[in-house]
Parts: C-alpha cells; sequence; structure tokens
C-alpha cells in the first residue's frame, strides 16, 4: 500500500504577503490565488490587509502569512 505525503509550504512576511504572492504567480506557468482572508477590527494587522492567501504554482500548494512582527519567524513545518 502506498501513501502519498503532500506537505503544503507556509511562506511568513510581515506585511507583504500579497505583494509577494502576485510576483510569484507571474513567474510560475499555471498559478492562481485560491483563497484570499483578511483582518478583520479584532487585528492584530490593520483592518482589510490581508492575513493568509492560499495559492498554487503549477499545481503545489502554499499559504502566505502576514503574521509579523506580531509573532517571530520559527522553521517550524
Amino acid at each position: 500500500m502506498q501513501f502519498e505525503q503532500k506537505i503544503s509550504p507556509a511562506l511568513w512576511f510581515d506585511n507583504n504577503a500579497e505583494e509577494a504572492v502576485n510576483f510569484y504567480i507571474s513567474v510560475f506557468q499555471n498559478s492562481r490565488i485560491n483563497r484570499v482572508l483578511r483582518y478583520g477590527k479584532a487585528g492584530p494587522g490593520p483592518e482589510g490587509t490581508v492575513m493568509t492567501i492560499s495559492f498554487e504554482l503549477d499545481g503545489e500548494e502554499f499559504t502566505a502569512i502576514n503574521g509579523g512582527p506580531h509573532f517571530t519567524f520559527s522553521p517550524a513545518i
């Protein structure tokens, strides 16, 4: 029996995840943004700014997070 293990990397940004994702999808063919979640009134980021973006680069799934500077970088997966 074979199992397919899939890891979806998360890329951590201070506040420019949306800009970075737009750049990445312009570089890689067959790429798209799947879902954008924005901060609400409760924060911790300014209301309306991007919290997370789910996207695909040539069929591989990624998530970009605007997590800082409130939270620091971690090598955890």
